[in-house]
């Protein structure tokens, strides 16, 4: 009976809110400094609020302070004093007098920052322990409408709302700061063979029309169905991680020195769709074929060689349908503090779900999260998107800024918005009747002109030049390529 009793005693210790983890004296020093001095709440205020507090006495001074502050006012003990007469909890601890000895025991100026930091992480622990013992009370209780697989995401949504607490910006930085980081991106492109600044596609044509794939922007890739979005951004998701190799770069430190890890988000096609349609770019058998399973044994051994190849590369897919755009953050999050990322891509926007009631305002809601992730994992992001069916009602069928569909805002949040216009597609549709001869004759000239070509159009990019950019298409492997010149084929007879 006495272990029992014992037992249940440590059990009531535990809970009890005195054993949190807590600083009473840090939070003290702290508000004593600010009460001292205003200047020193702007540099603290991007690690902590009032709710990071744990004596709720020294929130509302901290709250009430930050109020006044905001509006130029002055927060000392004597103007903090009318608002707090009638606080019961501050009554409790001396009244006004409390303020006074607050400002009394304040710290120097520059370990403030060390002391908000440190009441920021025990509020952090102090909600890791509330999540857990809330998931324990929760698996606890068994109830039929609560699924343990359902209570897994739902705990693991709430650690990635709690793992995204506390993302500070970056604040303004020193034209000098601004300037060595851009002579930087320079050198490493004036160094790198090729001379791009961004991830290579390598897509040569591509590449030197964007300068590569540049670090914090998002890419925008359109079109119409068929005409090779998805093909396009698995061939250069592939492109990019079978280059991937791993070493010291310039600035010291490790990490991707070619290629990289890419991140691909396919909302509308399964992973293994997705893997299938890679592998038959790599070993060249048709997808169709794939899919049948209708191969000859040669073909059938450099499909197996093409997936051990690619069994190294470090492409990461999520086939998750309908995802938010707040859990695909938490998910590129954890993908780079995990494996590392260099890409990320999105297929397509228009099937990631936003929180807006209104479908403008959700598609908006989804750019700016997308260009979000992008600088804030300093990554390039590529997120394919939709057009209107009015393309398909001109008579010049090649798509403009004006056909994104659902919302402006994709536009204007996008650095750079590329096109995928395949021309053969259309006049395909367009054969005339055996009968005709004579325009028969000429579409059989138009089809030997576009047959296997591709165009991407470049319809805006932020910092550098609008236009087309011819490629290559392979229907049969869904894969795009260098197109050669005129110039570089070789002559007849040789």
């Amino acid at each position: 009976m006495n272990e029992i009793t014992s037992l249940n005693a440590n059990q009531i210790a535990v809970q009890a809110p005195e054993t949190m983890p807590h600083s009473i004296e840090a939070e003290q020093q702290l508000l004593g400094a600010i009460l001292t001095n205003n200047d020193i709440y702007d540099r603290v205020a991007s690690i902590i609020t009032a709710k990071h507090f744990y004596d709720p006495v020294h929130a509302r001074i901290f709250d009430i302070a930050a109020a006044r502050i905001a509006k130029n006012n002055l927060a000392s003990p004597v103007t903090l004093k009318a608002f707090m007469e009638d606080d019961e909890g501050l009554r409790e601890l001396g009244g006004p007098a409390y303020l006074a000895r607050l400002a009394g025991a304040a710290i120097s100026a520059f370990a403030v920052r060390d002391y908000a930091q440190m009441i920021y992480d025990l509020a952090v622990r102090r909600d890791l322990i509330q999540l857990g013992r809330d998931i324990s009370a929760k698996a606890a209780q068994v109830d039929v409408k609560s699924e343990p697989r359902e209570q897994i995401v739902e705990a693991e949504q709430q650690l990635y709302k709690l793992a995204e607490q506390g993302q500070t910006e970056s604040g303004f930085q020193s034209f000098l700061k601004a300037v060595t980081d851009a002579v930087n991106v320079a050198n490493a492109a004036y160094q790198r063979e090729g001379g791009l600044a961004g991830l290579s596609t390598k897509l040569n044509d591509l590449d030197n029309k964007l300068g590569g794939l540049h670090k914090s922007d998002l890419l925008i890739l359109a079109g119409r169905p068929s005409m090779g979005k998805t093909s396009l951004a698995t061939n250069i998701a592939f492109n990019i991680a079978k280059a991937y190799r791993r070493g010291t770069r310039p600035d010291g430190t490790e990490g991707a020195v070619d290629g990289g890890v890419v991140g691909f988000f396919s909302l509308e096609m399964s992973a293994e769709q997705l893997a299938g349609r890679i592998l038959a770019e790599a070993s060249e058998i048709s997808s169709h074929k794939i899919r049948q399973g209708d191969m000859d044994e040669t073909e059938f051994r450099r499909f197996v060689n093409a997936a051990k190849e690619l069994e190294a590369c470090p492409l990461f897919i999520d086939d998750t349908a309908a995802i938010p755009i707040a859990q695909l953050s938490a998910r590129a999050r954890r993908l780079k503090r995990t494996h590392g990322l260099d890409l990320l891509i999105v297929d397509y926007l228009q099937l990631v779900r936003g929180t807006a009631e209104n479908r403008v305002q959700e598609i908006g809601e989804i750019s700016m999260g997308l260009k979000a992730i992008a600088k804030e994992l300093d990554i390039p992001v590529i997120a394919l998107s939709q057009l209107s069916r009015q393309v398909e009602s001109r008579e010049d069928k090649r798509p403009q800024l004006s056909d994104l569909r659902e919302s402006g805002s994709i536009e204007q949040d996008a650095d750079v918005v590329m096109f995928v216009f395949r021309e053969e597609y259309y006049v395909e549709r367009e054969k005339p009747g055996e009968e005709r001869l004579d325009e028969m004759a000429e579409w059989q000239e138009r089809m030997a002109r576009l047959h296997a070509k591709a165009e991407v159009i470049i319809g805006k990019q932020r910092h550098g030049p609008i236009g087309t950019v011819e490629l290559s298409f392979e229907s049969e492997f869904t894969r795009f390529g260098n197109l050669a010149k005129p110039w570089q084929q070789s002559p007849e007879g040789f």
